[in-house]
């Protein structure tokens, strides 16, 4: 049972005043209950691609990519439910359900649905790889892009990052916490994401955190990328521990339609390991997808 001073979320004045330097403008939803906040990049008229984000990752941690992609298509950036400016779970929701994938999905419809996106593209980074792959197969989508999704599950090996690693994090943030900390656990991040993690990570709930890392190991990835449509993608990280070689091999074996893309050097944090590589194989799927 978590005490209520442990589900307590919080954003300081900077990680707010951080808002003002994001060419974006927030959108607002409602899945059932929830509340969902999004970042919109714009254009208005562009292919929207709808971005959910990891574990940790409040919708501001992506805007460095984001912000890269409105020459091509419209980014959309989800604060997942549980992080950055959305609501949690229902209190009357107790984990994991209000964690899992079926209401996470619930959420994508909820979005595409509420703001009227015809026919967009999923783009989703480690669990919102699997949020993605789950919604995939609910949606008249124009593609999805998977990016590093965990393929633990039952019968499978632990994610290689443990629950203590991020709640110990979550603790560091809420103490107060800077980009130099930050550093010691994520290095070869460019300053300014350290920064915001630094900032940002204290709006995560920590229940979210903790249900959604159960599902990391109770809900199979590959239940749903064998049915996830084309056309697809999955980019990886050339030395993730998340999408190991042999992993990339099951994927592709699984939904032999689907193209996978590797990304040198990176590792699970695929975007931040590697930003300019993973940048440009990023805008090569959307090319062909558009």
């Amino acid at each position: 049972m978590v005490s209520p001073v442990e589900s307590v979320r919080f954003l300081g004045q900077p990680a707010l005043a951080d808002l003002a330097d994001v060419p974006a403008v927030s959108r607002w939803v409602r899945s059932g209950r929830c509340r969902l906040h999004l970042l919109d990049y714009g254009p208005p008229d562009g292919v929207p691609v709808v971005v959910l984000p990891g574990i940790t990752s409040p919708a501001i941690t992506m805007d460095f990519v984001a912000r890269e992609l409105t020459d091509l298509v419209r980014p959309l950036v989800l604060d997942v439910r549980g992080r950055g400016l959305s609501d949690d779970a229902p209190q009357e929701d107790e984990p994991p359900r209000g964690y899992d994938l079926g209401s996470y999905a619930a959420d994508v419809h909820a979005v595409l649905s509420g703001l009227g996106l015809s026919r967009p593209i999923l783009l989703g980074h480690s669990m919102g790889a699997r949020i993605a792959a789950v919604a995939a197969g609910r949606e008249e989508l124009r593609g999805v892009v998977l990016v590093d999704p965990p393929m633990s599950g039952p019968g499978r090996g632990p994610y290689p990052t443990t629950l203590a690693a991020f709640l110990g994090q979550l603790a560091e943030a809420r103490r107060g916490t800077d980009a130099d900390e930050v550093a010691r656990s994520w290095p070869r991040w460019p300053r300014r994401e350290q920064e915001l993690r630094a900032r940002w990570l204290s709006s995560c709930s920590r229940t979210a955190i903790a249900a959604t890392h159960a599902g990391f190991e109770s809900e199979d990835f590959f239940e749903h990328w064998p049915h996830v449509p084309a056309p697809a993608f999955l980019l990886h990280g050339g030395d993730s521990p998340v999408v190991t070689a042999s992993g990339a091999a099951e994927a592709a074996a699984a939904n032999p339609a689907a193209e996978l893309v590797e990304v040198p050097g990176a590792g699970h944090m695929v975007f931040w390991d590697q930003p300019a590589a993973a940048l440009a194989a990023l805008r090569g799927v959307l090319a062909k997808l558009l």
